[in-house]
């Protein structure tokens, strides 16, 4: 028994001296490799990270959806066409005019009625009927248009003041940046559709008179004169056009900047036409081909061909061989850049060009002159008469033909028309500047006959008419 109980006291402490060893030297020594593992690489990843900052949020149209349906409404445009007279017509004593509907959408821009749309949606209409959102229909009267830029702007009266959108600075649009195109097509009213900006300043008509918001919107027949916005509401451009073989929607459309919109709005109310401020450079768009023509290294902004008599840019000092860069703080890549900046802008507003010459960049402040020519249907370029030129056709009013339509040569002979000779009326109405020559051709009647009166080299007057 003594025995027994010796060996199970050894055995005891035995076991007490190898577990007194084992923590005293193994364990401790292991201890500083386990927390230097775990500095460099985390024993645990979370396996659901909710981190807020890196969550990619989906764009959210709804608060800008509100408050863009209600200021946008459905245009109806009713016109009466004069077809040719056919014997069925003569026989049963019937008309041949025949009234023609056309409709399209409108954005409410003022609590007081003003309505803009596009251009083509309301030309030749001899009735204009505006539907709201809630239904009420109202007839509209037209304000005034500009053909260039397709902008047309309406009055409608009401007891009540109506929702509406301000313009919003189109210029701060980036491209890809999120946007709804709101309107009306196919007569389906309040129609919202979402896409993204695909690029700016593009021009369609191939002469650089356009500048449009290019997007992937989808826009269909009934979408003119609707509302491009932004995720925030605001207004930055309006529907106009679609690039389709079809008629219909294939993946782009485009929009008039809300920036040259609100400028031809503006003029249009203040003045009753377009108030248009030139820069008075001729020239084009830089690219590789050009540079290497021109012997200039640089592959973008606008070349400057010649600078014209009496404008700002030569007032300025503005010399043919430099190169505009940017427009106050527009960067000018393309032609359009540089059309679409300047169409925001008035006569007798001062820009800061930054030019490339020689190398070297500087900036020179522009004053932007009204244009001095216009290029009149069928007759050709016209220019504001010089004294001298009035005093030599022995008359108090006229404007002065600076380069004549070829194609009607033969007629131009015929009559003793040059260039140089003094247009001095259309349709009755004495020019006395090509602002009035504009007011007559955008005053003329559907259909109306123009009738233009010339004085011509021998002094004579002669009186052409066309349709």
């Amino acid at each position: 028994m003594k025995k027994i109980l010796t060996l199970v006291f050894v055995s005891v402490l035995g076991g007490l001296l190898t577990l007194g060893g084992y923590k005293l030297f193994i364990e401790n020594e292991s201890q500083p490799l386990a927390v230097e593992q775990s500095s460099d690489f985390p024993v645990f990843v979370p396996t659901n990270n909710s981190v807020t900052s890196n969550s990619v949020m989906a764009p959210n149209f709804v608060d800008a959806a509100e408050k863009s349906l209600d200021a946008v409404v459905h245009v109806k445009n009713t016109a009466i066409l004069t077809g040719p007279t056919s014997m069925r017509d003569l026989f049963y004593g019937r008309s041949s005019q025949r009234a023609q509907v056309g409709t399209g959408s409108g954005v409410i821009i003022s609590p007081t009625g003003y309505i803009v749309t596009n251009n083509h949606v309301i030309k030749n209409a001899n009735e204009i009927s505006i539907t709201l959102n809630d239904n009420k229909s109202y007839s509209a009267e037209l304000i005034g248009t500009d053909e260039t830029t397709d902008i047309a702007l309406l009055k409608i009266d009401t007891d009540d003041d109506l929702p509406f959108m301000a313009f919003g600075d189109s210029d701060n649009a980036k491209i890809g940046e999120w946007v709804l195109a709101v309107g009306n097509p196919f007569n389906l009213n309040s129609t919202v559709t979402a896409g993204i900006i695909s690029a700016k300043s593009r021009d369609l008509s191939g002469n650089h008179s356009q500048s449009f918001i290019q997007t992937d919107a989808a826009v269909n027949p009934g979408n003119s004169g609707g509302a491009l916005v932004n995720t925030n509401g605001d207004l930055i451009g309006i529907n106009t056009a679609i690039s389709s073989q079809t008629g219909s929607y294939i993946g782009y459309s485009f929009a008039v900047p809300s920036n040259i919109a609100r400028k031809i709005v503006n003029d249009i109310m203040e003045y009753g036409n377009v108030q248009n401020g030139i820069l008075g450079v001729v020239g084009g768009a830089l690219n590789s081909k050009a540079a290497e023509e021109l012997g200039t290294e640089t592959t973008e902004g606008f070349y400057v061909s010649e600078v014209q008599e009496d404008t700002g840019a030569e007032e300025a000092g503005i010399q043919s061989g430099d190169i505009i860069k940017k427009v106050d703080n527009v960067d000018i890549n393309k032609f359009s850049d540089l059309t679409g900046y300047l169409k925001t802008k008035s006569p007798d507003d001062v820009v800061n060009v930054t030019l490339l010459r020689d190398g070297d960049e500087e900036i020179v402040p522009v004053t932007l002159l009204k244009p001095s020519s216009y290029m009149l249907p069928t007759i050709g370029l016209i220019k504001n008469a010089a004294d001298k030129d009035l005093k030599r056709f022995n008359t108090e009013y006229g404007v002065k033909i600076s380069k004549l339509d070829k194609s009607n040569k033969l007629s131009w002979n015929k009559n003793g028309v040059e260039e140089g000779s003094i247009i001095t009326k259309i349709n009755g109405k004495k020019l006395y500047s090509i602002d009035d020559a504009q007011s007559a051709i955008k005053t003329r009647q559907y259909n109306e006959p123009l009738q233009i009166e010339v004085i011509n080299t021998d002094g004579e007057k002669v009186v052409f008419n066309f349709r």
